[in-house]
């Protein structure tokens, strides 16, 4: 009888990062961008057309593209090809990327992508998609890792310790809980930049963020990190006894539960009920962002408590458990303040006075008792006045 399931494989350490260098450079482009000055600013240019006819392709059917539009984006990629070929010219054939690295940037591409489409049903174009997101990934990177440095002092600092790889984020080490605190700042300030309402982008991202989590977790895999404690479950997670977390004493064939396995599946389970939550019930008003800290802080702080990786203790409890708890209980308030401050739809995706040519504000807090799609903001207003604020 064949067995259903079998030991998770860690993947070789070849895996961990991507040789681009040695890629670039059989195919022949490390020789000419270092060899000369004008090779490479060629190099830029061709790579910026091509970067610019990608983009335009993308905005052309997305949302449309004016001339302006046109040019500025031609501008913006071919400068950004220049400067990569001359990244180029100091690097050799043993650089590459982090595989980590790439899962986290193709978990943002997807957060970002379905963030997108989930707002134009809302009205909203692609472009200010791209523009809040950038302050959230700023501000979510720089965040997680000071939450990582902050809660693993030992890493960083004390006897035989250099301080100044606390600063080598390339190194690894990011922080969920500090990532989800730098990009709701980075949220708040996209959208005070661009008039979109906040909780409208909140909402529209809490399936994507999940998404992008599960991404995030996969990149531990090819690090062989974060792994949990024994297990002789089948699925159990192979892990060489070389690795700096092994348990020292245990046997070298010990399996480990597969925490990343647990949170991936966790994650994208949530992002498919959210999503299922949403086109049943317009659950708009920052309700949905709710949910997701309660789905998320009801998995993390099971999952956290099996893992084996040192962290910083509190009453006897870690300290991400701790933030997950406390996830939970802010889901739980925002749902309850935002239910009963907020009983119907939201008027609008734009702040009062914000949206695209709008001339005259109007109150922030009027919604509809009509129960229209979430694509028709601009139906004609309730029959009735609004219930007044409890």
């Amino acid at each position: 009888m064949t067995t259903v399931f079998q030991s998770i494989p860690s993947p070789s350490p070849e895996w961990q990062q991507v040789p681009l260098g040695a890629w670039l450079d059989a195919i022949g482009v490390l020789p000419l961008v270092q060899g000369s000055v004008l090779g490479a600013v060629l190099f830029g240019v061709v790579l910026g057309l091509v970067i610019t006819v990608v983009a335009l392709l993308v905005r052309a059917l997305s949302s449309g593209l004016s001339k302006r539009d046109a040019a500025w984006t031609l501008v913006g990629s071919v400068a950004t090809g220049v400067i990569l070929a001359m990244f180029l010219r100091i690097v050799g054939p043993t650089w590459g990327i982090q595989t980590y690295a790439l899962c986290i940037l193709a978990g943002i591409v997807v957060a970002t992508l379905l963030t997108g489409w989930r707002l134009r049903q809302r009205g909203v174009e692609a472009g200010y998609v791209v523009d809040i997101a950038v302050w959230a990934v700023l501000l979510g990177i720089i965040a997680a890792r000071i939450f990582h440095v902050a809660t693993h002092p030992d890493d960083y600092f004390g006897p035989g310790r250099d301080p100044m790889t606390a600063l080598y984020i390339w190194e690894g080490g990011i922080a969920i809980f500090g990532a989800l605190i730098g990009g709701a700042l980075g949220v708040w300030l996209g959208c005070r930049q661009t008039g979109v309402r906040f909780t409208t982008f909140a909402d529209a991202l809490a399936p994507g963020l999940l998404l992008a989590q599960a991404f995030g977790r996969l990149g531990n895999w090819f690090n062989h990190e974060l792994f949990g404690q024994p297990t002789g479950l089948p699925w159990g997670l192979e892990i060489e006894a070389s690795n700096p977390a092994f348990p020292v004493g245990l046997p070298a064939d010990t399996l480990f539960h597969p925490t990343f396995a647990y949170e991936i599946v966790w994650n994208v389970l949530g992002a498919a009920v959210l999503l299922w939550l949403d086109r049943k019930r317009d659950v708009q008003w920052g309700r949905l962002v709710a949910l997701y800290l309660v789905w998320y802080g009801l998995g993390r702080s099971v999952f956290e408590t099996i893992r084996l990786d040192p962290s910083e203790l509190f009453l006897g409890i870690r300290t991400n458990v701790w933030m997950a708890f406390l996830a939970i209980a802010l889901g739980v308030v925002v749902w309850i303040v935002q239910t009963r401050r907020h009983p119907g739809l939201e008027p609008s995706p734009w702040q009062p006075g914000r949206e695209p040519g709008a001339e005259e504000g109007v109150d922030s807090d009027v919604y509809t008792e009509l129960p229209e799609s979430r694509t028709q903001d601009d139906a004609e207003p309730a029959a009735h006045p609004a219930a007044a604020t409890r």
